[in-house]
């Protein structure tokens, strides 16, 4: 290996890195305010990319059918509860947010042909279709197990990862899909050539851990995330609605997973299941940072990046061990090193 060669494939590994890192920071969220293992989080990643390609391929993407189920569905479940409670002013609201929104982001797929819209156009309107999944899926799925135990939660993230793959292929069918690059810049670095889709990922993906260090620190649902991921009892006792905190915390989770297969969409063919392996090595990143660190996970997934991208040059056939194989010694020495609490019953 010669430095130009190591010089490339860091750059492989830092724009992978890039993605991993958003992919352990949403992990790191949700399971600090849940206590949920989110295993279906590579799978937002395959929605979005996939529902970007089927704009682009003038075609009705199958998310937008998912979206009107599971608003139906959170509908009758919130309403019903709502009559029962003796609370029937919360009902406008509910048939806003699942009914009337998805009736109009039906509205426009099927009106206004978003084929041709502008790229940018496009992307919003991918992320409006697949975002507000995650707070439905915390709703049906997760909600009503809320003080479960982690194992029980895990279970049924993993119940919930193969309903949606098998969704996945339905929708999308078992062909990958590959989006038009963002910029076909190209830029001469010494003995590297950047390319600009490479600088678009690294970038956006800078900008939006910026402004989610933004949001946590400067906005009162920002606070009332980090209350809850602290202590859940003490922010109930302050009026901080947990289940709030869960809607809002699968909410980001489902914007940084769908954000990142937009971003490399134009990199990879992505497949109705390529979410899966994507996800478990941004897991990878989120185990190193002990699944309560951002700053060490995101650090642990730039690590992953690297490490892929530096195996695949010396032993491609097991990359995939190799990165895996990280773990191992980081959950001995955590094991080694933290003092045991066992769950109360």
């Amino acid at each position: 290996m010669d430095l130009q060669i190591a010089l490339l494939l860091g750059q492989d590994g830092i724009t992978n890195g890039a993605i991993y890192a958003l992919l352990a920071l949403a992990l790191v969220l949700v399971f600090a305010v849940t206590r949920v293992i989110f295993i279906p989080q590579g799978e937002f990643v395959a929605f979005g990319a996939l529902t970007l390609a089927s704009f682009q391929a003038g075609k009705t993407p199958g998310t937008l059918w998912l979206l009107i189920g599971a608003g139906v569905v959170v509908a009758l479940v919130d309403i019903t509860q709502a009559l029962r409670s003796g609370t029937p002013g919360r009902i406008p609201r509910i048939v806003g947010w699942n009914l009337a929104y998805p009736a109009a982001a039906a509205a426009i797929v099927f009106l206004l042909r978003p084929g041709e819209f502008p790229l940018l156009a496009q992307i919003v309107l991918a992320l409006a279709l697949v975002v507000p999944l995650g707070p439905m899926m915390y709703r049906l799925a997760f909600q009503p197990l809320a003080e479960a135990s982690v194992l029980v939660l895990l279970i049924v993230a993993v119940a919930v990862h193969l309903a949606l793959v098998g969704l996945g292929l339905l929708f999308f069918g078992a062909e990958g899909s590959r989006t038009p690059s963002f910029s076909d810049a190209s830029f001469n670095l010494g003995l590297v050539t950047v390319s600009g889709q490479t600088l678009w990922v690294v970038g956006a993906s800078l900008l939006l851990i910026v402004v989610l260090f933004v949001f946590f620190e400067r906005t009162i649902y920002g606070k009332a995330l980090r209350a809850t991921a602290m202590n859940r009892t003490g922010a109930r006792l302050m009026g901080i609605s947990t289940v709030m905190a869960g809607k809002l915390s699968f909410l980001l989770a489902a914007l940084i997973g769908a954000f990142s297969g937009i971003l490399i969409a134009p990199i990879t063919t992505v497949y109705y299941d390529t979410g899966f392996l994507i996800g478990l090595k941004g897991f990878v990143g989120a185990i190193v940072g002990g699944l309560t660190s951002y700053p060490i996970a995101a650090a642990g997934a730039i690590l992953v990046g690297l490490l892929e991208a530096f195996s695949s040059f010396w032993a491609s056939a097991f990359k995939e061990v190799i990165v895996f194989t990280l773990i191992i010694p980081v959950l001995v020495w955590r094991s080694l090193t933290t003092r045991h609490v066992e769950e109360d019953e």
